[in-house]
């Protein structure tokens, strides 16, 4: 009797579990029986590691031959598990020291030829296996990249079960035959789901800090909304943006990324996660460091917004924007079941799938930027008549926007209608991604001071009994506020926000608290009501 164990991992949304992959072999007819509470697509795998180990040159064992996931009351899926399954079969064979393979974990699917194929999920599954105590790992080697980011594992990269078994055998290693160059790497062919791509509205990754062709000195005019988008970037935010086509709402919500602060390393390898389960990692640049950015379509169904779908749940678009931006064009087309499914991560930063196979959590931080036109012809305005939309229509149109949901956006703002002077203005250029880039960079730092010691990290994330408790604002400067809360103009929860808007605009503009003119511009922002002070942060100085 042959009996070996190595181990893997079963990703339950971006958090993984180690799973004990166990051998054994009894002398009987020859059966291959897998156990463990395995998924269709991890049934399978007796097929592929039989073929892939007798094609790499092992004799396949025939006997009884029993392979045991444990623990099993975890619900295990995906073809990862191919790798960890042919090694622990080849220990019981003894073609492999068993002992040698206990203290490893392997991630990886196998081609029918033996080739090491990689698949999603990679980082959060070295993590896991970090978190466990384990020292060593073995993925396919075009992920080696990624499994490295994680400090304090000894990564070994392999494109094959030949190698794989000659490395483990202290044997020679053998040569793979390279791929024909310039063509795609077939090894790489199973990381996307059709569709996830484009479909998610991804800005390329890296692209938020590199693109030179978006500039915030291409928006003209947009006094206000150059504000609103400055501040919402400095304080995380939330952000509406509504006003007639071609005003240049989709120009502001784009360039908005690329002012946002580079991510850390605990927040790079937090999306990093995130992008690597859904399969949008590009290869040779694992490590996502810029505020990623989502813009789906609002065709979007509700299991693309905030994850979910048939099978195993995967990230929606909330999650795919974590610590980025997501931007809802055209937000009155949207379903309304689909808005509102937006309430509970803007809250807690996170959302909670339930599903009968168990409850799946992703991360969900993200700065939201809603754009949507005054009336279905867009031409709505106070200014005007060139609207024809009738009253009723205009009403209903509007009403697609609960309040609950804009309760919880911070920012209002209305985008002007660009005129001909402004258009044809020779050297009238606005502020440069750059120099905005800088203004924020310095508030969120001061910001970062301030809130030292506490689990926030921006002002939009300090709860309003902290905020009227520790970080008050100069007496007197919150008498308009509250006016309006007791007219019923400010929820309880708007006056809140009004407080976090006041003191990233005292950051942005150097005041140690929020005065007067401070809230002023915060309660202007939020209610669009004008309050006689400037829009430009620059005149608050």
């Amino acid at each position: 009797m042959g009996f070996a164990r190595t181990c893997s991992v079963a990703l339950v949304g971006v958090e993984g579990v180690v799973v004990e992959v166990q051998a054994d072999l009894e002398p009987g007819v020859a059966a291959f029986t897998l156990v463990g509470l395995p998924d269709k697509s991890l049934t399978e795998s007796r097929d592929r590691v039989r073929a892939a180990v007798v094609n790499s040159g092992a004799a396949w064992p025939q006997k009884k031959l029993t392979v045991g996931l444990s623990p099993a009351s975890v619900p295990k899926s995906g073809s990862g598990f191919d790798l960890a399954v042919a090694a622990a079969v080849l220990g019981a064979a003894e073609r492999i020291d068993p002992r040698v393979l206990a203290d490893i974990v392997m991630i990886g699917e196998l081609g029918l030829d033996g080739r090491v194929r990689p698949v999603r999920g990679v980082l959060p599954a070295v993590l896991a296996a970090a978190d466990a105590g384990y020292e060593q790992v073995v993925v396919p080697e075009c992920a080696a990249a990624e499994a490295s980011l994680v400090p304090g594992v000894s990564v070994l990269g392999v494109r094959s079960l030949r190698q794989l078994i000659a490395i483990l055998a202290d044997e020679p290693v053998p040569d793979e035959e390279p791929d024909e160059q310039g063509r795609p790497d077939p090894l790489l062919a199973g990381l996307r789901v059709p569709g996830t791509g484009a479909a998610t509205g991804m800005h390329g990754v890296g692209a938020a800090q590199q693109d030179h062709g978006h500039d915030l000195a291409d928006v003209v005019g947009q006094t206000s909304a150059r504000t609103a988008v400055e501040v919402a970037a400095a304080g995380g935010h939330h952000l509406f943006l509504e006003g007639p086509p071609g005003a240049g709402k989709t120009m502001l919500a784009e360039r908005l990324p690329a002012i946002l602060p580079l991510l850390g390393r605990h927040e790079s390898l937090e999306v990093t996660a995130v992008h690597s389960v859904a399969g949008l990692l590009p290869p040779g640049q694992p490590l996502i460091d810029v505020a990623p950015y989502c813009a789906p379509h609002h065709s979007a169904t509700m299991q693309a917004l905030v994850g979910g779908g048939p099978g195993i749940a995967r990230p929606g678009a909330v999650s795919l924007s974590h610590r980025g931006v997501l931007f809802l064009d055209e937000t009155p087309e949207f379903s309304s079941r689909a808005l509102d499914a937006l309430r509970q991560p803007l809250e807690a930063g996170h959302v909670v799938i339930a599903r009968s196979a168990g409850v799946v959590r992703f991360p969900a931080e993200f700065l939201m930027v809603l754009a949507a036109n005054p009336c279905p012809c867009g031409r709505f305005s106070q200014r005007d008549d060139l609207c024809e939309c009738p009253p009723s229509a205009i009403r209903r149109y509007q009403a697609r926007l609960s309040g609950p949901l804009l309760d919880r956006v911070d920012l209002r703002v209305e985008v002007d209608r660009v005129t001909r002077t402004e258009l044809t203005a020779f050297g009238a250029r606005g502020e440069s991604t750059a120099t905005v880039a800088d203004r924020v960079r310095t508030a969120r730092e001061r910001a970062s001071e301030r809130l030292a010691g506490t689990p926030w990290r921006t002002n939009s994330e300090v709860p309003g009994r902290e905020l009227r408790s520790r970080w008050y604002a100069v007496p007197g400067a919150m008498d308009e506020a509250e006016r309006n809360l007791e007219r019923g103009a400010l929820t309880a929860r708007g006056l809140d926000r009004v407080l976090r808007v006041a003191w990233t605009v005292a950051d942005l503009v150097g005041h140690d608290r929020p005065d007067a003119t401070d809230v002023a511009l915060a309660l202007q922002l939020r209610t669009g009501v004008p309050r006689g002070v400037p829009m430009a942060l620059g005149a608050l100085t």
